[in-house]
């Protein structure tokens, strides 16, 4: 399926981000960026919509330190939660990886990097979605 051919829903977002992209969606009427992707645009109403393909960089704006986790994620407690403005002001929420809480600093620069979902037996009652993981790291 093309680019242009795909529906601007979270489902789509996803795979992009299994291809190693960051896509937001872009309203051909009034130029309004959509992050997560929605069907309709949320200025305008529009429905006339395109993909437009996001940095892989930003500026951290504020972040959170995660001492007490969903079951899925205890054995990793403590850790960082971000949120990143990216282009045109979109912000992108995502964990923190390769830095210590104590490290973290506002407005320094963060990259995405990807992994794929992971093939593992789940440990917990809960499911967790199997989709492709994005996080944040140090820009190099």
């Amino acid at each position: 399926m093309t680019e242009t051919a795909r529906p601007f829903t979270v489902e789509s977002f996803y795979k992009f981000i299994e291809e190693g992209k960051v896509m937001a969606a872009k309203c051909s009427n009034c130029g309004t960026p959509l992050l997560p992707p929605r069907p309709v645009c949320t200025k305008c109403y529009s429905q006339n919509l395109q993909w437009m393909q996001l940095s892989n960089t930003g500026t951290l704006l504020t972040y959170t330190v995660i001492h007490v986790a969903p079951k899925q994620f205890e054995a990793e407690t403590p850790y960082s939660v971000g949120i990143v403005k990216l282009d045109r002001g979109l912000q992108l929420l995502a964990r923190i990886l390769g830095l210590e809480p104590n490290q973290l600093k506002i407005g320094m620069e963060l990259a995405i990097d990807f992994e794929k979902p992971s093939n593992q037996q789940q440990t917990t009652q809960v499911a967790w979605p199997p989709w492709p993981r994005y996080y944040f790291k140090p820009k190099k």
